[in-house]
């Protein structure tokens, strides 16, 4: 099936985004990619060169501060609620009103997204449009500190995922990891020295004062074993806030997206043929 990738600008609260589409037949399924920390679009190109032989819509864009996409002023420019505003400025500018989507995210890509599905039951503009979820390698922010406040039985594994999320404390630092990022190369570096906000805008006042996590969106979790950042208590307790949910293990790193594209891709594509929306 033959396929064009279409670039443009969609404005999101005053600043401009990145926007990729890989463009299908009419009637195609709309399935929007959202990456994470600190990479851009392009991290899913091997994804997407898979998803484009089973004739997907694909979206995907540079989050606020990655890539081509703008940098926020401030700090609060990286809040979690504008990252959903960032979300819903691109499915309206790409997908036609009232037809339903899908949902990929990896890291803090799907951070971010477990917010617009948890907002889906409550915003409008989302209701009954998200027909499907997968996330990679990035929990729920409100899940995470769910865990954190009913740990019994699971502290000494709660204890092992606040280890292997070292980097968060580390990233609170003033000045030290803006040193570090930068000496990763200048693209690399840009995105990590920006994106350094999404931890400091978001983790701390998130976690101490969540919300209640809930979905009836079909989410399928995709769970690298060899991840170093994301252990599995982040699995616990998911089946009570997730109506149904899937789960399924690769024998990968973080990086599963470059590491097993195709594996990947067949996994989004078969949860997205389940639920048509």
């Amino acid at each position: 099936m033959q396929s064009t990738v279409s670039e443009r600008r969609v404005s999101s609260v005053g600043l401009s985004l990145a926007v990729r589409e890989h463009s299908a037949d009419a009637g195609s399924p709309h399935v929007v990619l959202v990456h994470g920390y600190p990479d851009q679009q392009d991290m899913w190109d091997p994804v997407v060169g898979h998803l484009e032989d089973t004739g997907f819509h694909v979206v995907t864009y540079d989050v606020r501060g990655a890539g081509a996409s703008d940098v926020p002023p401030s700090r609060d420019g990286y809040r979690s609620e504008l990252l959903v505003e960032d979300l819903i400025a691109v499915v309206g500018a790409t997908v036609p009103d009232g037809e339903p989507f899908h949902l990929v995210g990896h890291d803090w890509g799907s951070v971010q997204l477990w917010d617009a599905v948890a907002a889906e039951r409550v915003d409008a503009r989302l209701q009954g449009r998200v027909a499907s979820f997968t996330s990679i390698s990035g929990p729920s922010l409100d899940h995470v500190a769910h865990l954190s406040r009913h740990h019994d039985g699971r502290r000494l594994r709660m204890l092992n995922q606040a280890v292997h999320s070292w980097y968060v404390y580390a990233f609170h630092l003033p000045v030290l990891p803006e040193i570090v990022m930068r000496r990763l190369g200048r693209r690399v570096g840009r995105n990590a020295v920006n994106g350094l906000n999404l931890y400091r805008a978001n983790m701390l006042r998130r976690l101490s004062n969540p919300g209640e996590l809930g979905t009836d969106v079909p989410v399928q979790v995709i769970v690298p074993t060899r991840d170093k950042f994301v252990t599995d208590v982040m699995l616990d307790d998911l089946d009570q806030a997730c109506s149904d949910l899937t789960v399924v293990r690769i024998d990968a790193g973080h990086w599963v997206t470059r590491s097993h594209p195709a594996e990947v891709a067949e996994l989004i594509a078969s949860h997205v043929a389940a639920h048509p929306g």
